[in-house]
């Protein structure tokens, strides 16, 4: 067998492993990184996301007003994540996280060019428990599809890019590893089907988490919070993030933790242009705060359901249904002020850097995404009244489920409790989008209590929902310096692991729920943390 020699390998090419190749480069080592997919995708899943990293202590959060500090992050990120151990190594690393946001990863991406939105966002709030106390969401403009395209360029562009080559379409089945140090890698060329191996000083597994491939991990280790998992549950990840070197290194004493902590989204749709290989491809919907959400019987959610709050929450509560899985329901009016989709592929404003779209989307409403996803989509449901929206409801399934009373009773009780006025508003949802509307990002992307049911604001639309996978909140243990740790707790000599593969840190960066924005934002923070430690220095 043909065996070849690198002096640091890399196993994946998303933001950790790229995050990681500039920081080698920068201390001029040379670096290998082997990515199973096409060229054509390089960067990862970061490449088709939304592009939003959490911060605390930008000029953006200084210039709104926003008084935040390293030290309310870590509160907040300790009591969301439900930490039991403020010393585990996932609580370390999320308080390098809040201490360092600025200095090691917000500079880091200004340097590349990357730019960001004047307007801090503020998901995660938090439903039964507290999340996010201000707003830390910060939206690259141009979305993860430029973040991506902005930091591959400066890779291969790198000064010392000579010390770097790239080898796609090629997996990487094992880790060697002697006497606690990883010696090397077995390779395979899966265009030629070629074996080989590849022997090196330092390996840094970046290659993703256990959310995606045939989701067999996803339900072996499903959190038991969330029942059991659903039949209808779509591949929100990566479709080569299959856990292959998670299993590997477990069977050599080097077991993953928390992989029962997952993060999933409650609103995910099949994705109308699958793409090719890729099992259960969905989409994720970013729903409006304003829409209704129901159960598979037409029976409203309570506590309702409010977007921007809680994304564990509503997976949990909507997997508690016999059914698991939701309806939103609104109309067009609210559809086009405050519908999204998490991800750089529609929001197209936001990707292509239009400024004049933008502005024209928010005054006058995102019509072309709304028309797009209802054209695309059979599980958008589009009707003039309500009785018609429940009868094309029901011709999704060959069960007929929804129940026309029910819904009508609940979206009545909503809309006369606007027509009361804002004074008598003693609906949860009703008082949260008060609560919103005080804020000014949030104000001009949300409707001023529109009624569901106006005539004026049609026609009527019901999206039929399922629960999304989409990251690994556990994965390989790692010490701060990036480096594996065995399940004795020792350091394996030569091997690190970064971004989602180590859990975003530490094998469990965030405990058991996410702030947002801290997943793009980590696989930066431990490349860089890797790359610094093999080059002999501190960030």
């Amino acid at each position: 067998m043909k065996v070849l020699n690198y002096e640091n390998i890399i196993v994946g090419g998303g933001l950790a492993g790229i995050s990681t190749a500039i920081e080698l480069l920068d201390h001029n080592k040379k670096v290998l990184i082997i990515e199973r997919d096409i060229e054509e995708h390089f960067g990862g899943l970061a490449k088709r996301s939304f592009g939003g990293i959490l911060f605390s202590g930008t000029p953006q959060q200084k210039k709104a007003g926003i008084k935040d500090s390293p030290q309310l992050l870590f509160e907040d990120w300790m009591r969301y994540g439900d930490f039991t151990k403020i010393d585990s190594l996932g609580a370390q690393w999320a308080k390098y996280y809040s201490d360092n946001s600025i200095s090691v990863i917000y500079n880091w991406l200004i340097a590349k060019k990357v730019d960001f939105l004047p307007v801090v966002n503020w998901p995660e709030r938090g439903m039964d428990v507290k999340g996010n106390s201000v707003p830390r969401w910060h939206i690259t403009w141009g979305t993860g599809y430029d973040l991506t395209n902005k930091v591959t360029n400066y890779l291969v562009n790198h000064p010392k890019k000579e010390h770097l080559e790239i080898k796609f379409q090629h997996k990487v089945e094992s880790i060697i590893i002697d006497n606690k140090k990883a010696v090397g890698i077995e390779v395979i060329d899966e265009l030629t089907k070629e074996r080989f191996n590849i022997t090196s000083e330092n390996i840094i597994i970046a290659s993703g988490g256990i959310m995606g491939g045939d989701l067999k991990l996803v339900k072996s280790h499903w959190p038991t919070r969330f029942q059991t998992p659903p039949d209808s549950l779509l591949n929100g990840s990566h479709k080569y993030a299959d856990g292959t070197l998670h299993l590997d290194l477990d069977k050599k004493g080097i077991p993953s933790t928390h992989l029962n902590k997952q993060w999933h989204y409650a609103a995910g749709i099949p994705t109308p242009n699958p793409e090719k290989g890729k099992f259960k491809d969905g989409l994720s919907l970013v729903p409006p705060r304003s829409a209704i959400w129901v159960d598979a019987t037409g029976k409203r959610f309570r506590p309702p359901l409010v977007a921007y709050t809680d994304t564990s929450y509503f997976v949990e509560h909507i997997l508690k249904t016999k059914d698991q899985y939701s309806w939103s329901i609104m109309n067009w009016k609210i559809a086009i002020k405050e519908l999204a989709v998490s991800g750089s592929d529609y929001m197209t404003a936001f990707r292509n850097r239009d400024k004049l779209r933008l502005i024209k989307d928010v005054l006058f409403g995102n019509k072309d995404l709304v028309n797009r996803l209802i054209e695309e989509s059979d599980h958008f449901i589009v009707a003039d009244n309500l009785a018609d929206l429940v009868k094309k409801m029901n011709e999704q399934d060959e069960k007929i489920v929804v129940d026309f009373e029910t819904l009508e009773k609940g979206l009545k009780a909503y809309d006369d409790e606007i027509d009361r006025g804002k004074k008598y508003f003693n609906d949860e949802q009703l008082r949260r989008l008060v609560n919103f509307r005080l804020y000014k990002a949030d104000k001009i992307r949300t409707s001023k209590f529109q009624k569901i049911l106006d005539p004026k604001a049609g026609p009527l639309i019901a999206v039929k929902q399922y629960i999304l996978s989409r990251k690994s909140l556990g994965g390989i243990p790692t010490n701060l310096n990036s480096q594996v740790i065995d399940k004795n707790g020792d350091t394996v000599s030569g091997l690190y692991a970064v971004g989602e593969s180590a859990g975003f840190g530490g094998g469990g960066i965030h405990g058991s729920r996410s702030l947002e924005g801290t997943f793009l934002g980590s696989c930066i923070l431990t490349g860089r943390v890797a790359g610094a430690h093999i080059a002999g220095i501190k960030l």
